[in-house]
């Protein structure tokens, strides 16, 4: 047991000891009454019994400055989820308005990346587009719903022609950079692409695979509509500690992103047991000294007459 005001415990031990000290050495308690010649009895047998009821609200005192004093003890040390930094990155090349499903690959996309947010809530969340060049959409935040009000803004056939092609190899730099900001938390990137990347090639995927090493950053990459994946992309993804995965149908979108939660699932730390409020005892206590105090003022009380 602590207290928030540990000065105000000395206070409340004074104050009781010095009502208890008054109560039983305190003069003037004596009333002369006529006698015929006669010893009147001291009535040491009720004198205990009556100090003892007297001495309840100097406890009474105590309880209240106690409880001014702020009790508190250590809660259970709980587990808290450890926080993963994960980078969307998501293709919007011309080939992604290509039918996919009941919509297009673009669709299908968004509407899994919205489903694979709900899945790890506590996670921190931030939305890339990509093409010939980059553009940070959302930024790392847990508020998911920016991505999810996103698909009518950035459709491929809205975007400019400089975002056309598919350049992975710049667009996983650009995540790394912004997953290199964050100092907490683990780091991933979620690529889904539907294409080859001309900018993977020979020494830059190497580069880019001691880069995304060392910073910690695992990669998954979701290949649409397509029977294979680029030989790059699969050293990237598995010498980071992701994998790549293959969607030819919007069924299979679900399936490989819960696969991806489980293949990286949050972590659970304990955190530190925090001081919280103990009054209870105190409360009890008290109620308890004011019911017997209401008992005896029914008759252990001192009265001079």
């Amino acid at each position: 047991m602590m207290f928030r005001h540990p000065w105000l415990v000395v206070l409340a031990v004074l104050v009781a000891l010095g009502l208890i000290t008054w109560t039983w050495w305190r003069p003037g308690r004596r009333t002369v009454l006529p006698t015929d010649y006669t010893g009147a009895p001291r009535g040491w047998g009720w004198l205990i019994p009556v100090n003892l009821a007297e001495c309840i609200p100097a406890l009474l005192a105590m309880v209240a400055i106690l409880l001014l004093a702020g009790p508190q003890r250590l809660g259970e040390p709980e587990s808290k989820r450890s926080l993963t930094n994960i980078e969307l990155c998501l293709d919007v090349s011309y080939s992604m308005v290509a039918p996919f499903g009941a919509g297009s690959r673009y669709d299908a996309a968004m509407a899994s990346l919205n489903i694979f947010c709900s899945y790890r809530k506590g996670d921190a969340f931030g939305l890339t587009f990509f093409g010939n060049n980059t553009l940070n959409w959302c930024p790392l935040t847990q508020d998911a719903s920016a991505i999810q009000c996103s698909p009518p803004f950035m459709r491929p056939e809205n975007c400019p022609p400089w975002m056309a092609g598919t350049e992975i190899a710049k667009a996983l730099r650009y995540c790394r950079k912004v997953l290199t900001d964050r100092t907490d938390g683990d780091r991933m990137v979620v690529l889904i692409t539907d294409g080859d990347s001309s900018d993977l090639r020979g020494d830059t995927t190497d580069q880019l695979i001691s880069d995304l090493t060392k910073d910690n950053i695992t990669v998954f990459a979701i290949i649409i509509g397509q029977n294979r994946v680029q030989d790059e992309v699969i050293q990237v993804t598995q010498k980071t500690g992701g994998e790549a995965f293959l969607a030819e149908d919007p069924e299979a979108m679900g399936f490989i992103f819960a696969k991806i939660d489980q293949m990286r699932q949050a972590k659970m730390e304990k955190t530190i047991a925090e001081a919280k409020d103990w009054f209870a005892p105190f409360c009890i206590a008290g109620l308890a000294l004011m019911g017997l105090q209401a008992m005896t003022a029914f008759g252990l009380r001192y009265t001079p007459w």
